[in-house]
């Protein structure tokens, strides 16, 4: 029986277009309060492109992550909305200047709230390439890509399902910029970038679309 739940697992990462030699990552647990209400958040936040040079903590990468995507109900529910309940986004990150997380690329798993490593080198001068040289895309500690599958969704309801996908992809992001602004962090959306090269650097399977790259790094003093 173990053999077999080992290749079922291994087939499942096959499949998801995840290497499997690469290291498995859980994330601290984030946390459900601060000090910061939501009117607070929703009052400063601001688009910021500029970063300073200390690190971000694994500790806010894992609270970042938890608010585009994860999981707040025993049946799956996330933190953003998701016509049909389908969730067809996928979080890749592009860590840089983390404490305690090597620089790489890494996939965000939400039902086991950790990431699973991609490549072992940082690819952020790379990503900022593809995103029409924005310095910013370099600069930042970190860079959250939100990609979508949209046959997750399409399968339901049709070609109207894009739409569904792109307004859940503003949910996420929108999530991310009010749980950093409770962190006291900067971050911006980008949407002007080359679709495939992203991809590339990323390492995303076929399937995956990327939407969003999102630089987000500390405020510089």
């Amino acid at each position: 029986m173990k053999r077999i739940l080992s290749c079922l697992l291994l087939l499942t990462f096959l499949l998801s277009g995840c290497s499997t030699h690469h290291e498995y990552i859980e994330l601290p647990e984030p946390r459900l309060k601060s000090n910061v209400s939501l009117e607070e958040a929703l009052h400063a936040r601001r688009s910021i492109r500029e970063y300073s040079d200390t690190p971000l903590t694994l500790a806010e990468v894992s609270q970042l992550l938890w608010a585009a995507q994860g999981v707040t109900a025993e049946w799956g529910g996330r933190t953003a909305p998701s016509a049909g309940g389908l969730y067809p986004l996928e979080l890749y990150l592009a860590a840089g200047n983390v404490e305690k997380l090597a620089a790489g690329v890494y996939h965000y798993q939400p039902e086991n709230h950790a990431l699973n490593s991609l490549k072992d080198t940082d690819i952020r001068a790379e990503l900022s390439r593809a995103s029409l040289h924005q310095t910013w895309v370099k600069e930042s500690a970190i860079n959250i890509v939100i990609a979508a599958v949209y046959e997750r969704t399409t399968v339901k309801y049709g070609e109207r399902g894009i739409k569904y996908v792109h307004m859940e992809a503003g949910h996420a992001a929108q999530n991310l910029y009010l749980q950093a602004t409770a962190l006291g962090l900067g971050m911006v959306t980008v949407g002007a970038f080359h679709d495939e090269q992203v991809k590339e650097v990323m390492a995303m399977p076929d399937n995956a679309n990327p939407l969003y790259v999102i630089p987000v790094g500390r405020k510089p003093r």
